[in-house]
C-alpha cells in the first residue's frame, strides 16, 4: 500500500459524508499504479466538486505524493456500483 493511495483515502474520507462508505484500491498497469475511489452515490457529486475542481485538486497531491516515492499514478472516481 502506498503512501499515495493513502493520501487519497484521508482526503475522501474527509469529504464524504459517508465515510465508512469509502473504498480505495490501488492496481498496477504498464504506466504506473491506477488508485481507483469509491464512495456513496450521493457522495460522488461532493468528492469530484464543481466543474471537477476538487477532484482535480486530489489528483494534484496524489500525484505529488507519488512522484515523491518514484512512481506514477492516476486517479479515477467511482461510486459504489463501480459508476464514473
Amino acid at each position: 500500500m502506498s503512501r499515495a493511495r493513502d493520501v487519497a483515502e484521508t482526503v475522501a474520507r474527509a469529504l464524504a459524508d459517508h465515510p465508512a462508505a469509502v473504498r480505495v484500491t490501488e492496481s498496477a498497469n504498464r504506466e504506473g499504479a491506477v488508485i481507483e475511489v469509491a464512495v456513496a452515490g450521493d457522495d460522488l457529486g461532493r468528492v469530484i466538486g464543481r466543474q471537477g475542481r476538487t477532484a482535480t485538486a486530489i489528483r494534484t497531491l496524489v500525484m505529488a505524493t507519488a512522484e515523491r516515492e518514484g512512481i506514477r499514478v492516476s486517479v479515477e472516481f467511482r461510486d459504489e456500483h463501480g459508476q464514473r
